[in-house]
C-alpha cells in the first residue's frame, strides 16, 4: 500500500474537477484507492496557516508523494522536506520562486507542471485592448505576497505603453479593501480589469466577477472557470489537462523514477473563452477576429 498526499489551497468545485482527473488518471494507470494506494487529501480556503500546518502533516504521515496545487502550497512543502517527492500543478514560475534549478533539471525532489510562461500574462492586456478599444487604465489584481503576483504584474507593465494602457496594481487581500479600492478605480472612464494567477484570485472569484459587472468594467481572466462564473473573457491552460499529466508523474515516481530526473514541463494546451451574456451586459460588440479565435462561447 503507497501513501499519496495531496495538498490544495481550496476545494471550490474547479478545484474539486481537476482533483478528480488526476484521481482518474491514477486509477488508469494501475492505483486504485483501498487496493493499492492510499490518498490523503488536504486543503484550505486561501488560509496560508492551514496550509502550511497541512504540510506538516502530510510531510509527517509519511507521504511517498505529494501533489502540490499551485504555488501556495509548493513552499511550504518544500520548507518541509527536501527529501519526500513533490509533484507540483499548475505553480507559474518554479525556477525565480526556488523551488527547482532549472526547468530541464529539477535537481531535488520536486518538480510538475508550470502554470504558464511568463509571456502570456503581456497577451491579457493586449485582449483586453483588443475586447475594448476605449479601455485606457486597467487595474491589475495581484497577490504581490508572491513572486509570481510581483512577475505576473511586472510582465503586464512591460507591454502597457505599447498597446496605449496605463495599469494600476490593485493588491488582493482583504475583500472590503477590495471592494473600496476597485470603487474608487471605477470612478474615473475607460477602465478595465486584468485578474492574475494566485490562490487568493480563486478564493475571490465571486466578489471580483460581481465588483467587474457592478463597475461595469470589462475584465480578463486567467482561467476559463471564471469565464463560466459570469466573467468576460480568459485566456489561460487547461488545467484539468495538467492535473491528468500529474498523475503520470506521480506513477512514475511510485514506480522508482525521482523528481530529480523528471523535467518540469509548460502547458500544452491554452483555452480563449468568451462569455457573451456578459459582453452583452457591458454593451460590447466582440470583434470577428477574436470570436474567429474563440475556443469556448458561452452564452
Amino acid at each position: 500500500m503507497r501513501r499519496i498526499g495531496v495538498l490544495s489551497p481550496n476545494n471550490d468545485p474547479p478545484a474539486q474537477a481537476r482533483h478528480a482527473a488526476f484521481f482518474q488518471r491514477l486509477q488508469q494507470l494501475g492505483w486504485t484507492e483501498g487496493s493499492n494506494v492510499h490518498i490523503d487529501a488536504r486543503w484550505s480556503a486561501g488560509n496560508a496557516a492551514e496550509i502550511r500546518r497541512h504540510a506538516a502533516e502530510l510531510v509527517a504521515l509519511p507521504s511517498d508523494v505529494i501533489l502540490a496545487s499551485g504555488g501556495a502550497t509548493a513552499g511550504p512543502l518544500l520548507r518541509e522536506t527536501r527529501t519526500v517527492p513533490i509533484v507540483f500543478a499548475i505553480v507559474p514560475d518554479p525556477v525565480g520562486s526556488g523551488y527547482v534549478k532549472s526547468l530541464s533539471r529539477p535537481g531535488g525532489n520536486v518538480t510538475g507542471f508550470m502554470m504558464f510562461e511568463y509571456s502570456l500574462c503581456g497577451k491579457w492586456l493586449e485582449l483586453l485592448k483588443e475586447l475594448e478599444p476605449r479601455v485606457t487604465r486597467a487595474a491589475v489584481l495581484r497577490d504581490p505576497t508572491i513572486t509570481a503576483g510581483i512577475g505576473q504584474f511586472a510582465v503586464i507593465q512591460s507591454v502597457a505603453a505599447s498597446v496605449g494602457v496605463d495599469v494600476t496594481p490593485v493588491n488582493l487581500g482583504d475583500a472590503a479593501e477590495l471592494e473600496d479600492d476597485l470603487a474608487a478605480f471605477a470612478q474615473s472612464g475607460n477602465g478595465g480589469l486584468i485578474l492574475t494567477a494566485s490562490a487568493l484570485s480563486a478564493v475571490h472569484r465571486e466578489l471580483i466577477i460581481t465588483l467587474a459587472a457592478r463597475h461595469k468594467l470589462p475584465a480578463v481572466y486567467h482561467d476559463g472557470n471564471y469565464a463560466a462564473a459570469g466573467g468576460l473573457i480568459s485566456y489561460g491552460a487547461d488545467w484539468v489537462d495538467q492535473y491528468r499529466r500529474a498523475a503520470g508523474y506521480v506513477d512514475r515516481i511510485l514506480k522508482g523514477e525521482k523528481p530529480a530526473d523528471l523535467p518540469v514541463q509548460a502547458p500544452t494546451k491554452y483555452q480563449l473563452t468568451i462569455n457573451l451574456k456578459t459582453a452583452r451586459a457591458l454593451g460590447i460588440e466582440l470583434p470577428s477576429t477574436l470570436l474567429a479565435r474563440v475556443d469556448e462561447v458561452i452564452e
